[in-house]
């Protein structure tokens, strides 16, 4: 029979796992530092301090990391502990839930925290881009090396094609503007906090975050483009995709519009003001290289899984040209940049067992089942 610990013994041990895990996480807090003050030291130098996001996801940052996904997580545990135990299931829970495990949760919850900041840093050396550039230099060149590469013709053309009825038009937006989100940061969210995921947990957060910088800040600027959604203000040419931006327009105030959300970001471009989510540039797309870097380690776990999640990446690569987003090549771009990372990360980054083995009422943190098998 295993025997609890007191209360008072709990709290000490969970905050001592803590302690012990965000020391272990010092490297990826010190990326997030050096980002930040690196994204400081941009704005300062564009005199564009009044770019700064770093405020904006605080409430909503906060609310869905320490409330929405925990919840979530714990109706998970429990739902599972039911369905896989006909009996013992007061020592399934209580190792579901053993300091441990809840150290380690709380762990990626700190993590989450740092990564508010390491999101406002984004944000905000996205608002100043423009302001570095002076203005979308690159519309042209890339929606024409677009065209070259599909035939002569702007790809958007082959998806309406095939696509061009207003149902599409609601599911892709529906996908792309809400399912996208939930999804890569419901696995951040997992990937963080769960035990499960410890061996690849340093590789995969330090992998995420350098697809928002290198492919979201460094490429972005060097390349800074508007997209299709907004080529004929950067350009002066609005019939190329007149015809494609008027068939969006039939989804202007519906839930999830992607026009709508075009809209909400050009006034604030034109404005000079910041705002959620804020800031315009086409190429690379991180919308592709998230969803391509959580493809390529679901492929680690399971081949199958790997080759859905593959389908998946293609399904937002095209999206994002339907919806007026990205030229092609963003999508291309941003999915070769993150193999890149991902093949570095793997010979840089070494598997993360995280926590040494203890004996005792805690020894085993990661599920029930490996719990009671060693109990």
């Amino acid at each position: 029979m295993i025997v609890g610990w007191p209360f008072p013994d709990r709290l000490r041990l969970i905050g001592g796992t803590l302690a012990q895990l965000v020391r272990t996480d010092a490297g990826l807090y010190l990326i997030i530092a050096v980002y930040t003050l690196a994204g400081m030291a941009f704005l300062n130098a564009l005199d564009a301090a009044d770019r700064s996001a770093y405020s904006i996801y605080v409430v909503d940052w906060t609310k869905l990391n320490c409330l929405v996904f925990p919840i979530f997580a714990v109706i998970f545990d429990l739902v599972l502990v039911i369905h896989r135990f006909s009996s013992r299931r007061r020592l399934a829970i209580r190792r579901t839930f053993s300091p441990d495990r809840l150290a380690y949760s709380l762990s990626g919850l700190c993590l989450l925290m740092g990564l508010m900041v390491f999101q406002g840093t984004f944000t905000s050396v996205k608002n100043a881009m423009p302001v570095w550039q002076d203005g979308f230099q690159f519309d042209t060149v890339q929606a024409d090396i677009d065209a070259f590469l599909h035939f002569g013709v702007d790809p958007w053309r082959w998806l309406y094609a095939v696509a061009g009825a207003d149902w599409v038009r609601v599911a892709v937006e529906w996908n792309y503007n809400v399912f996208w989100f939930l999804l890569n940061f419901s696995i951040l969210f997992f990937v963080a906090t769960s035990p499960n995921a410890a061996p690849v947990r340093t590789r995969y957060l330090a992998c995420f975050m350098a697809v928002w910088v290198l492919v979201g800040n460094v490429l972005a600027a060097l390349f800074l483009s508007a997209g299709p959604a907004f080529y004929g203000l950067v350009t002066g040419d609005p019939a190329r995709f007149g015809d494609q931006l008027a068939f969006l327009a039939n989804g202007v105030g519906a839930p999830n519009s992607a026009v709508s959300y075009q809209n909400y970001l050009w006034a604030l471009n034109d404005a000079g003001q910041t705002g959620f989510a804020s800031g315009i540039s086409a190429f690379p797309s991180v919308h592709v290289g998230l969803v391509t870097l959580n493809a390529l380690f679901l492929r680690e776990y399971n081949r199958h899984l790997g080759t859905l999640a593959f389908v998946y990446v293609a399904f937002v690569a095209a999206s994002s040209v339907y919806l007026a987003w990205h030229y092609a090549i963003d999508g291309y771009v941003g999915a070769a940049v993150v193999l890149l990372i991902y093949l570095a990360a793997r010979k840089l980054i070494p598997a993360d067992p995280r926590l040494p083995a203890r004996r005792g009422p805690n020894a085993t943190m990661n599920c029930p089942e490996a719990a009671l098998a060693a109990s």
